[in-house]
Order: structure tokens, then sequence, then C-alpha cells
């Protein structure tokens, strides 16, 4: 396994201020943190342009999606998020309140804020058909969801999560496994290791909730899929929800 960051704001404080102390690094980053920087001309810039691109292309999307082929608009849609920022990632999911949402999300890494930032402020309106998120929403059934990353489509039924609960903290630490890891390599890895908690939890449960998050290299002895990964995460988060 290869551990990559704890994901809470105020550990990520604690840690940085154990490292000013000892000299080391825990190579953690913080979350939920807004990026010091504001939205570039730059980033404006290719934001606008997405949206140029996007309103050449909704017809075909729309088309594609109503035949149940969105590899149709695949290449042409991740060239136009590239164009934003090649670090970007994307999906296409089942709205909340249209019948499609258009996920732009960065990874929680603050470097990317601004363009998703300029992204989402560029955004047309919701409208029957299409909404905009910059962040990823939890979905119905993360089991359904296919993700796009560098070009090749990942089914997040696939995944597999080994939880432990640190009840002193109120996080939850994981081990993620999807067997398309041996292809990628460590960005793109880390990538879909993420990716999947997020589709599970919504960003901002996962940036609540979430310890350490590490990839696995093989599946995990008692790991489970996504859905009752997410029952055990909102238990913690809500201790009088129902089991």
């Amino acid at each position: 396994m290869r551990f990559l960051r704890r994901r809470r704001a105020d550990a990520d404080a604690a840690e940085a201020a154990e490292a000013g102390a000892d000299g080391t690094s825990t190579g953690a980053a913080p979350l939920d943190t807004a990026p010091e920087s504001g939205v570039t001309a730059d980033a404006r810039a290719k934001a606008d342009e997405f949206w140029r691109r996007w309103e050449e292309l909704l017809p075909e999307v729309a088309a594609a999606l109503g035949e149940g082929a969105p590899q149709r608009f695949d290449h042409q849609l991740a060239e136009a998020v590239a164009g934003v920022h090649p670090d970007l990632t994307f999906s296409v999911e089942q709205g909340e309140e249209a019948v499609y949402a258009l996920v732009i999300s960065a990874q929680a890494d603050p470097e990317l804020r601004p363009y998703t930032d300029a992204w989402k402020a560029a955004a047309p309106e919701a409208d029957a058909l299409f909404e905009y998120h910059d962040s990823v929403p939890p979905v119905p059934d993360p089991t359904q969801v296919t993700v796009n990353l560098r070009d090749r489509r990942y089914a997040l039924d696939e995944v597999r999560v080994f939880a432990r609960v640190d009840e002193g903290e109120g996080l939850v630490d994981v081990a993620v496994y999807h067997p398309g890891f041996a292809g990628l390599e460590s960005e793109a890895r880390s990538a879909l290791t993420f990716l999947p908690l997020d589709a599970a939890l919504g960003e901002r449960l996962a940036a609540d909730r979430l310890g350490r998050v590490e990839t696995a290299e093989a599946e995990p002895s008692g790991a489970v899929g996504l859905l009752e990964f997410r029952d055990l995460v909102r238990r913690l988060d809500d201790p009088n929800s129902s089991e």
C-alpha cells in the first residue's frame, strides 16, 4: 500500500506544526482550505473557451447519451476539459434535478481550485437536461458510475475499500483497491483512488470524515464495496442514523 494524504484540514494543521518542530514533513495536504491565490485571467479565459466548446458539443453529447453511447463524445469532452487544465478529471453522472450532471473535479488539489472556480463561475444555468458541479456530489449508486481518466473508462463497481474507524478522531482510514491500478502511473492511480471515495461520499463528507487514504496493490482482506463503505461513514457522521 502507498500512503497518499490525510484529508482533514485540522489534522493537517496539527501535522504541519509537528513537522515544523522536528524538521520532518508528513506529506499531508488539507482538503477543504481554499487556495490563497484567486482566479487568474488565464483560468477565466480557459473556462470561457471550455463553455464555447461545450455549446458546440452539447447536441452530440445529448444524442449520444440518449442512445446509450457515451463513448462517442468521450475523447472530445476529455480534450475540452484538458484545455482548462490537464490534471482535472470529469464524469457525466445522474443529475440531482436535471437528467444529467457534468462534474469537473480538482481532486482536492488547491493548485487546481482556481480553474474549477473559473469553470463554475462561467457555467450556464442548469436546465432540464444538464446541471454542472465543480466538486463531486454523492451519487445515488456509485457502483453504476464509470469515470473517465486519461482517456480511459473505469467502472466503480470494481472498487473495494478496507476501512478502519478511528473513534477518537472521528475519522475513517481507508485502503482503496481497483484492478485498473495495475496499468496506471502514480498520478492517475492517485486520482482513481480518490474518485470513488468522492463519488460515494461527496467531496464534503469525504473532507470531514476521511483520514489516511492509501492505494492497495491487491484487494485487502475484509474490504467492502462502495455502498457498504458509504453506510459506515454516514453512521460515523450521524450516530443517530439507523443502521
